[in-house]
């Protein structure tokens, strides 16, 4: 019944390692600009004196001196090369460019953001740093395919005979779709992506026509058979899923049978007396937990919920629906690791005892 197992540690990525290289590249400047410091200040004082100790002291210093600028002057050079390959990946690219450069940059990266194009920056400043003009590196972006994949809908209409939509045209017809199947209680996760607007645009259907499609959907689920509706309501299905349903049968089909999934789940929860998180439903029921599982499950972490609390308060601990349920189901390592842990304390607990019984899941077997 388990859903989740060990989480392997992740590898650390190219930007932080550049920033760790960074830090010991910048503790090294540090070090090197102090022996700098320290050798001028040593040559200041000899400088003065004639005898040929002092003078072999400052000679040897002066030798120092320009070795320890030497590698100061390398570290430099190493440092700024790896700090601006850190900007590069890590996409701050206003920090490389400067002067009108930078503003140039800063401008189209703003207006293409709103465009929900950030993953064109690193194009811009590569225009940019080439000496491209505001103008030109507007009409160059227009060809990318990522501009091309977000303003999909243009290229049907041009094939329609359509005329294109302006970035700010297009965004805003989208925002009226958003927008009026939002008022009308359609369920998240319908029509609310900008793919999900591409046929509409393409064919270039009104906002005021599906708000007439919305309508008569709307209808439809209202002219339902009531019983059917009472039904759909109990398994969490409400009028927005279903005039979801009557609008695109096809894309709502997924979203109702997750709601249906989740209700399950969560009424199994009700049914043993606890209480029931929406959230954590439907991440069982996204993870393929079955009816049946959830019962099992829930059956399980009603019987033994009390016990673990009695236990985790007898050594100075806590014990939640949240953490039995993470057990149980297998979502959490930590609390997995936390009950087996408690359990295997009241074991040893009441082995040794030598009264009375002591009560516990060493005596009842709820934790194995």
């Amino acid at each position: 019944m388990a859903l989740s197992g060990a989480q392997l540690p992740g590898q650390i990525d190219n930007s932080t390692a550049q920033q760790v290289q960074l830090k010991l590249l910048q503790q090294q400047q540090k070090t090197l600009q102090a022996q700098v410091n320290g050798l001028t200040k040593q040559i200041a004082s000899l400088k003065g004196k004639k005898d040929k100790n002092s003078q072999r002291l400052l000679g040897a210093a002066q030798d120092s001196l320009k070795a320890a600028q030497s590698r100061l002057n390398a570290s430099s050079k190493q440092l700024t090369t790896v700090q601006n390959r850190y900007y590069e990946s890590t996409g701050q690219y206003d920090k490389l460019l400067t002067g009108s450069n930078r503003d140039a940059f800063l401008a189209l990266e703003t207006v293409f953001k709103q465009y929900g194009l950030e993953s064109l920056a690193g194009k811009i400043y590569d225009y940019v740093k080439n000496g491209y003009s505001s103008d030109t590196i507007s009409i160059l972006l227009q060809d990318t395919k990522e501009y091309k994949q977000r303003f999909a809908a243009n290229e049907a209409r041009v094939k329609d005979g359509l005329p294109v939509l302006s970035p700010a045209d297009y965004i805003s017809t989208e925002n009226s779709y958003r927008q009026l199947l939002r008022s009308s209680g359609l369920p998240e996760g319908f029509y609310d992506s900008n793919d999900d607007f591409t046929e509409w645009l393409s064919k270039d259907v009104s906002p005021t026509e599906i708000q007439s499609r919305v309508d008569l959907a709307t209808q439809a689920t209202a002219l339902a058979n009531p019983y059917y509706k009472q039904a759909l309501s109990q398994i969490g299905i409400g009028n927005g899923e279903m005039a979801a349903y009557f609008l695109d049968a096809d894309r709502a089909l997924p979203l109702l049978q997750k709601s249906a999934a989740t209700a399950q789940i969560g009424a199994a929860a009700l049914q043993q007396g606890l209480t029931f998180d929406k959230t954590y439903a439907e991440q069982l029921a996204t993870s393929g937990v079955t009816a049946a599982q959830a019962q099992q499950g829930y059956s399980q972490v009603a019987s033994e919920l009390g016990t673990m609390q009695d236990l985790a308060s007898i050594y100075g601990s806590t014990w939640t629906q949240s953490e039995s349920e993470q057990a149980t189901f297998g979502t959490s390592a930590t609390a997995s690791a936390k009950k087996a842990g408690l359990a295997s304390r009241e074991r040893g607990a009441f082995s040794s005892a030598t009264g009375g019984a002591r009560g516990g899941l060493a005596q009842s077997g709820g934790a194995k």
